[in-house]
């Protein structure tokens, strides 16, 4: 959180404003974060979950179709694939990095196809280019899931601007938060007014509501005036905070590779992750968490691969590279609050023989 001097004034003022729904303190904070981000435009919602579900419906998912999709992922990115009626289909992913595999998602295409849903896992980005590719060859909508992968960028591109919609995660645990809190970005602007639809039940904020006819069903997924504020004043401070994670994030890069039995996620050059975790991959990755565990730093798998929940229903799927991916990899922290002697120790604890 950005400091308290900054913080509670703004949302003292907000609070007893009279006006704590959707607002212009939304409006603002949704021109400054694309402005920081080098994003075209920002929508806010309430949820990242639920920007995402308005980016599967504008491409098209719905019963009938299916979804190109993760296993690598938190559960939400594919249970909101579920929720708009389309089945998730998931591809296999690199081993090294735990991205999407372009070959394994073009393989996977069918006539049924709408959408591909590819997530920047733990900030590393994924092959854009291909999937980029694959996406315009097979008429396919394609959907950034930038929720670990805020400040990261491809190349010239702010991560998000590549595909036709990415949405990024303000929850509780991400590089930036609003408490909770989501953004959708666009790359067709004639999209935008159907997006707010789906955000506030169908209806057009701004418009009287006796002149409005509903058209879709949306939902309740708009951002508020005190989450926006909240998010205003972490705009202040975010980019010196995302610097700290890639700082730590390069640091690991550079002297975990020394280690015997260790190695670290690849990514392609033109890639520039923001490190939202570390992820050490090593034949025996239940000896690097008791490693660290010793010296009371927590180390984890994080998420369980997401087709071995019965809700999806392929528990049997063929995905030989994130079963390669999932046995060695484990996830160390590299935040903000890695301090220098903090770093120092998790790579000591990991160097000693």
């Amino acid at each position: 959180m950005p400091p308290a001097s900054e913080l509670m004034p703004a949302l003292e003022q907000v609070l007893y404003s009279g006006h704590i729904a959707e607002g212009e303190a939304v409006y603002q904070f949704e021109a400054a974060f694309a402005a920081h981000f080098g994003l075209p435009h920002a929508l806010a919602f309430s949820s990242g979950t639920g920007a995402l579900h308005a980016a599967l419906l504008l491409g098209g998912a719905g019963p009938g179709t299916e979804v190109i999709t993760t296993s690598m992922t938190a559960e939400p990115t594919n249970v909101v694939i579920v929720h708009t009626g389309a089945k998730p289909v998931f591809a296999d992913v690199d081993p090294r990095s735990g991205n999407l595999c372009p070959k394994a998602v073009e393989a996977a295409v069918t006539p049924r196809t709408r959408a591909i849903v590819v997530v920047h896992y733990a900030g590393f980005p994924a092959a854009m280019d291909e999937l980029r590719a694959i996406a315009d060859r097979h008429g396919l909508y394609l959907i950034e899931d930038c929720a670990h992968a805020l400040g990261s960028r491809y190349g010239d591109a702010a991560i998000g601007t590549i595909g036709d919609a990415a949405i990024y995660s303000l929850q509780a645990i991400k590089h930036m938060t609003t408490v909770d809190g989501g953004v959708l970005t666009l790359r067709d602007p004639a999209a935008i007014d159907t997006a707010k639809e789906l955000r506030w039940f169908g209806l057009r904020k701004g418009v009287p509501r006796t002149s409005i006819d509903v058209k879709r069903a949306g939902y309740k997924y708009n951002m508020n005036n005190v989450t926006a504020t909240i998010g205003q004043v972490q705009l202040r401070h975010i980019g010196g905070l995302i610097e700290r994670h890639i700082a730590n994030g390069r640091y690991f890069d550079d002297k975990l590779a020394e280690i015997p039995g260790i190695a670290v996620t690849a990514f392609e050059s033109k890639a520039r992750p923001s490190y939202w975790l570390y992820t050490v991959l090593s034949d025996d990755s239940d000896d690097v968490e008791r490693r660290l565990a010793a010296i009371s730093v927590s180390a984890s798998k994080l998420h369980r691969p997401n087709h071995l929940h019965t809700l999806f229903g392929q528990q049997d799927a063929d995905l030989p590279g994130l079963a390669a991916f999932y046995r060695r990899m484990v996830h160390i922290p590299c935040g903000w609050w890695v301090g220098d002697e903090d770093r120092a120790r998790i790579v000591a604890a990991l160097s000693r023989g």
